[in-house]
């Protein structure tokens, strides 16, 4: 019998009986792995208002598309009974599959096993999961419930963090990463979300912290509830490291489906056109009514928001945060962009630390992902105050001028109103390289306003006058009349065109079309070195 045929034998398949008992097999293994530790940790789970893993998956994920990899997966360490309990997964599926028909990939904490505490296999699967989403090149989302690191394993569950980290940071910017927190998410765990691109929470179930509130009370003798140190409202209103916060898993995973419709898959596509119903020449008349054309009367920015893009939806982020500045996502003519707009009816829409550090971060990002950018402008100004001062608005507002200066993706400006000072400078105002500049004939732009102006311009004037209040108003007009009229920067080249309101949508759909194939190399370098 000569060698080949020896080899044939030795390799032959088994009966089909022995094959179908070894499938069945496999298949009972892997129903008892979808299932989970048992009915007890699934009610428990449900019970504190959470869903399972995969019920989440379910949720995120096009119906019966999701394929699981490494579900047989079990950790190998020994010590302190782990060597007892080896359950399959060993606490977080991964895989990937079809969000509105795009490939996506997905890790998903079981806090029913191990209380979804990261060990080393359970890092291992995410970090193979993380390579495959990078090769791909396609979105990855992390769905957050779990105890922090594994204690039993010791540093090789911290050193599994840091491939975590290293991995947020490389894809940083190249694939969008989303990270759901639905549970706890404590010590090392919170700097993963934190170095992604959006982070959702739900209130009265998500956690995020540092240190515990045992260890804050330990320390300094404060005493405060997980929530109200790390839950969904003290991260969206207090700490802005949430962008959106829900009541329910259920809406929430939804509008996670939502928000991957208006990114691309990576960095080097454009997001996903969607068609509308909603006609580009659409005239907006509402505006003309929406917003007073006395600069000293607030309005609500979102209106005039909703009137613009299609059909009035539009993707807010970090709502309860910086409440002086708007960041949304929104269609225009089906095409995905980012807005920023100040906000009047919040702080007159100054400008300061938080509102500049917020519309900084979500422009980097917009350009990241080949997302337009509109501007929408009312802003008197960045804020006064030592806090201010103190706390560093210089470095925090540059954050904002250089995420603008440093952007390539179409850039169109409106000036509805106001824009004063070196707010109007950091709006992204043509002299810092926005490509269309459009201004409404209410716009006032100027060092500052007109009193001010006559204060500084005017003093001595004022001073020896025998009415000095009515020499201050008489000067501030004329200055005003000189120097502020609607017309004086379209004469000067700073503002392409004076438009009509009710253009508003058709004009700005109109320059971002002719945009669309912008070319905008940056210098070689390695990278910039941004205000910190």
């Amino acid at each position: 019998m000569s060698v080949v045929e020896e080899s044939s034998l030795n390799n032959a398949a088994p009966e089909d009986g022995r094959l179908r008992d070894r499938t069945a097999e496999l298949a009972d293994l892997h129903e008892k792995v979808r299932r989970g530790p048992g009915e007890h940790a699934t009610e428990a789970q449900h019970a504190k208002g959470k869903l399972t893993a995969r019920e989440r998956l379910a949720i995120v994920f096009d119906e019966d598309t999701f394929t699981e990899v490494e579900e047989l997966r079990r950790h190998r360490a020994t010590g302190f009974g782990l060597e007892d309990r080896r359950p399959h997964t060993d606490g977080v599926v991964t895989g990937w599959g079809q969000v509105n028909g795009r490939t996506v990939f997905a890790y998903a904490h079981d806090f029913r096993i191990f209380g979804g505490a990261l060990g080393e296999a359970h890092a291992e699967k995410i970090h193979k999961l993380m390579d495959l989403a990078e090769s791909a090149g396609c979105p990855l989302i992390g769905l957050c419930d779990g105890a922090g690191a594994r204690i039993q394993e010791g540093v090789t569950a911290l050193a599994g963090y840091g491939g975590i980290f290293t991995r947020n940071v490389r894809n940083s910017g190249v694939i969008p990463q989303i990270s759901v927190i639905l549970g706890p998410c404590a010590g090392g765990a919170a700097y993963s979300p934190a170095l992604t691109d959006f982070v959702f929470m739900v209130r009265g179930t998500s956690q995020m912290f540092i240190t515990g509130p045992d260890v804050v009370q330990a320390v300094t003798g404060e005493v405060i509830t997980h929530d109200a140190l790390g839950g969904a409202d003290a991260h969206a209103s207090v700490s802005g490291v949430a962008h959106v916060a829900y009541d329910d898993e259920q809406s929430c995973l939804e509008d996670v489906r939502h928000l991957l419709s208006l990114l691309p898959s990576n960095n080097r596509e454009l997001p996903p056109a969607e068609p509308t119903g909603d006609p580009a020449d659409r005239r907006t008349e509402a505006l003309l009514d929406l917003v007073p054309a006395d600069p000293g009367r607030a309005y609500d920015m979102r209106a005039v928001i909703g009137e613009i893009v299609d059909d009035g939806d539009f993707f807010e982020v970090q709502e309860s945060w910086a409440t002086n500045v708007i960041c949304a996502l929104a269609r225009l003519d089906g095409q995905a962009v980012g807005i920023v707009a100040n906000q009047p009816a919040a702080f007159a829409g100054v400008l300061d630390i938080r509102a500049s550090e917020k519309a900084a971060r979500f422009v980097q990002t917009c350009d990241a992902f080949n997302l337009p950018l509109v501007t929408l402008v009312d802003v008197p100004g960045f804020l006064p105050g030592v806090d201010q001062e103190h706390g560093g608005i210089i470095r925090h507002g540059a954050k904002l001028l250089y995420a603008y200066c440093n952007a390539t993706v179409p850039r169109v400006q409106l000036i509805l109103r106001k824009a004063y000072g070196g707010a109007y400078i950091v709006m992204d105002s043509r002299s810092i390289g926005t490509d269309i500049s459009l201004a409404w004939p209410s716009n006032e732009i100027a060092v500052m306003g007109a009193e001010g102006a006559a204060n500084v311009v005017f003093r001595r004037e004022i001073a020896a006058a025998a009415d000095a209040e009515a020499t201050r108003a008489r000067l501030a007009k004329e200055y005003r009349a000189e120097l502020m009229h609607p017309y004086y920067a379209a004469e000067r080249g700073l503002v392409d065109s004076v438009i009509d309101p009710a253009e508003t949508r058709s004009r700005v759909i109109g320059a971002l079309t002719m945009l669309r194939t912008k070319h905008a190399p940056l210098p070689t370098r390695k990278h910039g070195n941004q205000p910190q």
